[in-house]
């Protein structure tokens, strides 16, 4: 054998989830989408940590002339109460970051522990989960969150996050349970049952890590959800009752009639603001499903 042959070797038995991983890789730094989409969220996120030290005026006091576009001394301008818009953007943009991975961490560690168990143990611990995942999917969201409000005056960012991810996670539990039932009559997790491994061991050494990409794609839509879902509780009035974020800057545009003034630097700032977070989550999302299937990959 000769030397060249003997180099080959170890490449063709080299180890397949490394190959996999150098596979998706390679695809992932040459999807525009991806690239485009985690730029604009990593940008969103510098600014939304380094933004509010570069600012000097706390989000709600009055600071600066009333209704002042934006100048140098005040970047987005001030509101009808001489509050500087451009503090209270970048500390909502930071409340919005913070909601989103709350609601939407909270929603995925639901979502898998029921579609795991769901999936994996069938029969009458299936027909229980599912009744439960329906339950919830059924709950009129807005009116529980009156009866909360109601009942609960000082509500926080934590608050939120909490309730956006315990009411948004059964559609992620169904599609997990489907991927679960789908891999558990494979052959490996047959053979992982007949060595004696434990259902959990099974659930996160054998079927998890086969679904890995999908989870992950799972949880950007679960985070773009709860940011959509914060946003919307916080523009009617039923968001947090302090801090700021940028639903409830766009409630108080609404509210002191910023369009028929004219305004418009108070509730453009935060629109765009969510629409970009928003969105650059599904471009994202968009590319990582062409760089995890082979047959949606731009050659």
């Amino acid at each position: 054998m000769t030397d060249a042959n003997l180099m080959t070797v170890p490449d063709a038995a080299a180890d397949p989830a490394r190959r996999k991983r150098s596979e998706a890789l390679y695809f992932a730094v040459r999807n525009p989408k991806l690239i485009v989409g985690g730029t604009v969220l990593v940008a969103l996120l510098l600014l939304a940590i380094v933004g509010p030290y570069l600012t000097d005026n706390p989000p709600n006091d009055y600071v600066g002339p009333k209704a002042s576009p934006p100048s140098g001394d005040y970047w987005f301008g001030t509101t009808t109460f001489g509050q500087d818009v451009f503090s209270q953007f970048v500390h909502g943009l930071r409340t919005t970051f913070v909601v989103g991975v709350l609601g939407g961490g909270i929603a995925a560690l639901i979502g898998m522990a029921v579609g795991f168990t769901a999936g994996y143990r069938g029969g009458r611990v299936d027909e229980f989960l599912n009744m439960v995942t329906n339950i919830v999917l059924v709950i009129p969201t807005l009116a529980v969150l009156l009866v909360v409000s109601a009942y609960l005056k000082a509500r926080g960012v934590l608050v939120e996050g909490l309730f956006v991810g315990f009411t948004s996670w059964p559609w992620a539990a169904r599609a997990i349970r489907a991927q679960t039932f789908s891999l558990t009559a494979r052959d490996f997790v047959d053979l992982a049952r007949l060595s004696g491994l434990r259902t959990r061991r099974i659930i996160f050494r054998e079927i998890a890590p086969n679904m890995s990409s999908y989870l992950v794609m799972t949880w950007i839509l679960l985070f773009g959800g709860s940011i959509l879902i914060a946003a919307t509780l916080d523009f009617i009035g039923l968001g947090p009752t302090n801090g700021t974020s940028l639903g409830l800057m766009m409630n108080n545009a609404v509210l002191w009639s910023a369009l028929q003034l004219g305004m418009w630097w108070w509730f453009i700032p935060p629109g765009l603001g969510i629409t970009a977070v928003v969105g650059g989550l599904y471009i994202m999302n968009v590319g990582l499903d062409e760089v995890f299937n082979p047959r949606l990959r731009e050659l």
